[in-house]
């Protein structure tokens, strides 16, 4: 495999992420490939050209942002090399917030968010997409699991109440023998071992879906709003994804919340209550909450963003998920960016690219309706050249 890092021809600041940037590029083949858009640019299609043949693309397509995205990004990247080797995509998972501000200073193409654009952040973006919209795509939906470790426990799930996590997330509760936790695993071999709550250090979108599933299920004892930056001291905290998993992997007693993706092996998972039961965590029970949830009140056609359901109490349904948005611009001053944009989003959209992020080896992620494939195609078709 060639690995390429690729920067932007015309956008300043690529250089600075390029380093740390997730690059996978053509695995050998032809790479002959024409220049992007061909003798006189061709129109998009579904398939990427009117006979049905993939279009002829080439360049470089900077992204960066969500690090829950991650796994399923390199999939998508790897499936879409396939189609076009000579399209160099990479993608630096530096978390949210930071995706989003390296998207509206004009660093990026495209990035990942597991939280939406504020009104501030649109209109900025606004003047970063040549006077056009911001595109929130709900590309990605996954369980947040809450891990831990705690060896020997002798259950493959613990069940905790929402109030129980809570309480333990906020200091309230600070051994693992706590009655609150004892009382609803009567099985489990549950030491005096102290609590260590792990969290997010840096500006998150899972700390932000994280935290309102607590206050939305749990208020009486979770009494903070929800925030992409963690709310409370104390605890200890890793950068990104792979900073709490580090954490979490360190010392015995911790407990933290990841994108269940990338949960270690061999660690425990929390099953959390709803209702009358213990929900463990799956991609179906997820996919549930989502199809059970509104979309938010300013959502459009071309931003399809969701109000979840955190305090839902119907069966099965696993709450605390996030649904990740890829975003990009309606409008670009380069018809190459806009090709290259449009045609790897409509790869992650598309059902191939949807059951490559799905498959458990990549990221395990649960796959989008079709009547939101559809919601989201439409939006793609939107993209264009100033």
């Amino acid at each position: 495999m060639t690995v390429k890092l690729a920067g932007s021809r015309r956008l300043a600041g690529v250089a600075a992420i390029s380093a740390l940037a997730l690059t996978l590029a053509a695995c050998g083949g032809d790479s002959s490939g024409s220049e992007a858009g061909g003798d006189d640019g061709g129109e998009q299609t579904e398939e990427g050209g009117d006979d049905g043949e993939a279009m002829d693309l080439s360049g470089e397509l900077p992204g960066a942002g969500a690090s829950t995205q991650e796994n399923a990004m390199a999939g998508w990247i790897a499936g879409f090399n396939e189609q076009y080797p000579d399209v160099a995509v990479n993608y630096d998972p530096v978390g949210s917030g930071s995706g989003r501000e390296q998207f509206i200073s004009g660093a990026t193409l495209f990035g990942g968010s597991d939280s939406h654009f504020s009104e501030e952040e649109l209109e900025q973006a606004s003047e970063r997409c040549f006077g056009g919209e911001v595109l929130e795509l709900p590309m990605y939906i996954s369980p947040i699991a809450v891990a831990y470790n705690l060896p020997d426990v002798g259950v493959e799930n613990l069940n905790i109440t929402p109030d129980a996590l809570a309480g333990i997330f906020n200091g309230d509760i600070t051994s693992w023998d706590d009655p609150a936790i004892a009382d609803e695993n009567p099985d489990a071999n549950l030491p005096s071992t102290e609590i260590t709550p792990v969290h997010r250090s840096d500006e998150s979108g899972t700390t932000e879906n994280f935290t309102e599933y607590l206050h939305e299920a749990a208020p009486d004892t979770w009494t903070d709003e929800a925030s992409e930056t963690w709310p409370i001291q104390g605890g200890q905290s890793g950068a990104q994804t792979s900073g709490v998993v580090q954490v979490l992997e360190s010392a015995e007693g911790t407990i933290g919340y990841v994108d269940a993706s990338q949960v270690p092996e061999g660690m425990g998972t929390v099953a959390i209550g709803v209702g009358e039961e213990f929900v463990p965590y799956s991609a179906e029970a997820a996919a549930a909450v989502v199809d059970a949830s509104p979309m938010t009140d300013d959502a459009t056609d071309l931003r399809l963003t969701f109000e979840l359901d955190r305090a839902t109490q119907e069966s099965g349904v696993y709450p605390i998920v996030l649904v990740s948005y890829d975003f990009a611009c309606s409008t670009y001053d380069d018809e190459s960016d806009a090709n290259n944009v449009a045609e790897f989003l409509r790869y992650v959209a598309s059902e191939e690219g949807q059951e490559r992020a799905a498959d458990p080896s990549v990221a395990g992620s649960a796959p989008i309706s079709d009547d939101l494939r559809s919601q989201i195609e439409a939006a793609i078709d939107q993209i264009g050249v100033a």
